[in-house]
Order: structure tokens, then C-alpha cells, then sequence
């Protein structure tokens, strides 16, 4: 069942995920257009958050968990009620699209302040929680947009009859299902990553 969905739909899948990966090149496109005196303001600020993460390792792991997993939450539950809503598509998109030049621009400007370095900062503290997490964004935003479609089908198509109920709980089971792996990543996220970026950071700046 699940199975012939995706097959059905997999041309949202796809639009989803390319305008996720514009979003990653622009984000590094925004980098390269950044002048020299944009870059150094904005790198003087995170060299400062750095050096105060390798003087002061594992503070307040707990509060940093219930800050990510209602971070989660709250972007999930905005995807889920705009999925909900047959005005919700375009902003869908554009949430999904602002996800992935957030990361293409914080990769980017890491790598070029910093070089191996960035790019090392880069995969302990991006890479791992982000290896569930945008897999998680990707399928929400997918089945959203889909759910959304098949509202606007009911509304303005009247030969399209099919059981919003049924859909209904099984688009809310689905997205309980992506909400507990976003547990999982938020765990991975600062119990783990956390911890081996601070061991980075020592290296680097102690």
C-alpha cells in the first residue's frame, strides 16, 4: 500500500528533494557573494562562540535536548497543519527550501573561513543528526504537499471521491511515526555530535 503511494507520487518526492538541494546551492551561493568585511564580522562571532564551547564542555545537555526536540516539534507540527491546509502548498515549499540553505550556507561559510577545518566542524556537528533529519524533512514536506493535493482534489474536482477521514489518520500516523525519528536525532544530536565537536574544539583552540 505504502509502497504504491510513493510509487504514485514520486514526482512530488522528487520536486521536494531537488528544490531541497537549490536550497543547499544557493545557501553556498550566498557565501561566495558575501564581501570580505560581511565574512569576517560574522566569522568573529563564531570563532567567539567556539572558543566559549571549548572552555565550557557539556553544559546543560538536558536543556539543549528539550530545545532540539521542541524545535522538531514545532516545525513538524507546522508542516503537518499547513499539510492540512489547501493553502498551505506554496509555503511548504518554501519552508523546505529555507531548510536547505540554511545548511548549504552553514557548511559553506565554514569550509571557506576555515578550510579542512570547517569542513571537520562541518561533519561532527552537521552530518550525523542531519543524516536522519533531512530524510525526516523531506518525506513530511512530501507527505504534506500530498495531502494538501488530494484536499484541492476533493474541493474542486467533484468526480474525485476518496475517504479524507481514512487518509486523515493514516497522514497523522505517518507523521508520528517521522516524529519519534526526530527523537532519535535530537539524542544523536546532543549527546553525541555535541560532544565530539567540544573534543574538536579543545584541539582547536586550547
Amino acid at each position: 500500500m505504502v509502497k504504491n503511494d510513493v510509487q504514485s507520487h514520486m514526482n512530488i518526492f522528487v520536486f521536494i528533494f531537488v528544490l531541497f538541494l537549490m536550497g543547499i546551492i544557493f545557501g553556498a551561493v550566498i557565501v561566495n557573494s558575501m564581501n570580505f568585511v560581511q565574512k569576517q564580522d560574522l566569522f568573529f562571532y563564531l570563532k567567539q562562540f567556539f572558543e566559549q564551547q571549548a572552555s565550557s564542555p557539556g553544559t546543560g545537555r538536558a536543556l539543549l535536548w528539550k530545545d532540539s526536540v521542541l524545535y522538531h516539534v514545532k516545525y513538524m507540527l507546522l508542516l503537518f497543519l499547513l499539510g492540512i491546509s489547501v493553502i498551505g502548498m506554496p509555503v511548504i515549499t518554501v519552508l523546505l527550501f529555507i531548510k536547505g540553505l540554511v545548511l548549504g550556507f552553514s557548511v559553506g561559510f565554514l569550509v571557506n573561513q576555515m578550510g579542512w577545518y570547517g569542513l571537520l566542524i562541518s561533519t561532527v556537528s552537521i552530518a550525523p543528526q542531519n543524516l536522519i533529519i533531512i530524510p525526516v524533512y523531506l518525506i513530511a514536506g512530501s507527505l504534506a504537499l500530498i495531502f494538501s493535493l488530494t484536499l484541492c482534489k476533493q474541493l474542486f474536482i467533484r468526480r474525485v471521491h476518496q475517504p479524507v477521514m481514512k487518509g486523515f489518520i493514516r497522514y497523522s500516523g505517518l507523521f508520528g511515526a517521522l516524529m519519534a525519528v526526530l527523537m532519535v536525532s535530537s539524542v544523536i544530536e546532543v549527546f553525541i555530535s555535541n560532544s565530539i565537536l567540544e573534543l574538536v574544539l579543545k584541539w582547536l583552540y586550547q
